[in-house]
């Protein structure tokens, strides 16, 4: 294999990443919306927990390891909170 197979590779990667975080991030607008309904704080510590410790849980079975795909999710979730946020305080 070249390293352009391997960056074509990495770009086809890529494109189904980004579908996911989007399809991740509707899932969150939709969530945003029902807490604005029910009056629930978007920031739920103990979610963001349990979601960590999934995500750390799988991360060991590649080479990335827990721990830096705790750190990716850690910033995943802090985009979702944003996300989250923007759907609360749209108008109507």
């Amino acid at each position: 294999m070249t390293l352009d197979d391997l960056r074509q590779d990495i770009d086809r990667v890529d494109e189904v990443l980004v579908r996911l975080l989007n399809e991740r991030a509707r899932c969150v607008c939709e969530i945003g919306r029902l807490k604005k309904e029910q009056g629930i704080e978007i920031y739920q510590p103990d979610r963001e927990k349990e979601v960590l410790r999934h995500v750390r849980a799988v991360g060991g079975e590649g080479p990335l390891g827990p721990d830096a795909i705790g750190r990716l999710f850690e910033r995943i979730i802090d985009e979702a909170r944003r996300l989250e946020r923007r759907v609360v305080h749209e108008q109507g």
